[in-house]
């Protein structure tokens, strides 16, 4: 299959904005647990959207491209947020978020419905995104335009909202910005995606253990691991 698979909407990445400060506080090795009223709300919700989920697979896979055009649509935004969270620019987004729903068109057929489809796809993100950094390294950092640098703060890191075809979308522009994604970078694999996962995507903890399939304590342990490394390399920034 040639080509990006796009949705019938333009693909934007989501503005969010994060101060190097506001990182910093995460750098605690304290796990707040997940409401559990949050939990039952959001998990009617979130059958129902598995429902509609299943319906799209189904037509997808008797050839509804209409559907399957729908099914982008449902998760295009989250895909690439996460690609930009993890591989730190547009750019190399735009790849993975390619990759990743070449590689759902290619398994809808084998795809046995014994998770969330939600879960499945956020593996396979999680996935293309650690193979990706293994390939090309360590994130590249490009400069914000002009215009928006003038209004930063002296710990502030930006992402703009651009589309993907636009080249520049990751700002880097303070020193801590940069060392704090540096320490976030040099964390293991797993300590990393659950750190990102968590701290950057708002994922639940039951949720990341769902998508690195791994059991919760798990997903607390490494979680406990990575704000610990971080607090002790960037303690002259937390403290």
């Amino acid at each position: 299959m040639g080509g990006l698979i796009y949705s019938r909407r333009p693909v934007h990445v989501p503005r969010y904005q994060v101060t190097a400060v506001e990182t910093a506080r995460k750098f605690d090795s304290r796990i707040e647990p997940d409401h559990q009223e949050d939990d039952m709300e959001s998990d009617s919700v979130k059958v129902h959207a598995d429902l509609e989920d299943r319906a799209l697979i189904l037509r997808a896979r008797g050839g509804d491209m209409r559907a399957l055009e729908k099914l982008v649509y449902r998760y295009d935004e989250k895909v690439l947020s996460m690609a930009v969270s993890f591989v730190g620019n547009v750019d190399d987004a735009k790849d993975v978020y390619q990759e990743v729903f070449i590689r759902v068109f290619k398994a809808l057929p084998k795809f046995e419905f014994r998770s969330r489809f939600s879960t499945y796809l956020y593996r396979i993100v999680t996935n293309v995104c650690l193979t990706h950094r293994t390939k090309h390294g360590k994130n590249r950092f490009v400069s914000i335009e002009e215009n928006a640098a003038e209004d930063t703060g002296p710990f502030q890191d930006r992402v703009l909202p651009v589309a993907p075809d636009q080249t520049d979308a990751l700002a880097i522009n303070n020193e801590y910005s940069v060392r704090i994604r540096a320490a976030v970078g040099a964390l293991s694999p797993r300590q990393r995606t659950v750190f990102v996962l968590r701290h950057h995507e708002g994922f639940k903890l039951r949720e990341i253990a769902g998508i690195i399939e791994c059991t919760e304590g798990a997903v607390k342990k490494y979680l406990f691991d990575a704000t610990r490394r971080l607090r002790e390399q960037l303690k002259d920034i937390t403290s």
